[in-house]
């Protein structure tokens, strides 16, 4: 058995996008660290560090950065994150 990569989300609780990849991913049933960066400055300059984006959520697949919902989401309906997940469609 192999191990599936590390989800991380940095994000809001009043974003909308932090709502709704959060929403992809639980109903996927896929486990992610949500981490969130409302009102703390650290934590904030650490996800604009890694990811080099500003705006929420950034979201990361074993600490590389995928990008925020959209790209999430784009790669969802492409196929793409169940192959970079390792999640095949008869699992």
């Amino acid at each position: 058995m192999t191990d599936k990569p590390r989800i991380r989300l940095y994000g809001s609780d009043q974003c909308p996008y932090c709502v709704a990849a959060r929403m992809l991913l639980t109903k996927k049933g896929l486990p992610f660290e949500d981490v969130p960066v409302g009102g703390d400055y650290e934590l904030r300059k650490q996800m604009e560090s890694l990811s080099g984006g500003w705006s929420v959520p950034q979201i990361f697949l074993d600490g590389a950065p995928i990008g925020g919902f959209d790209e999430l989401h784009e790669l969802d309906k492409s196929g793409e994150l169940d192959r970079m997940l390792g999640i095949s469609e008869n699992a």
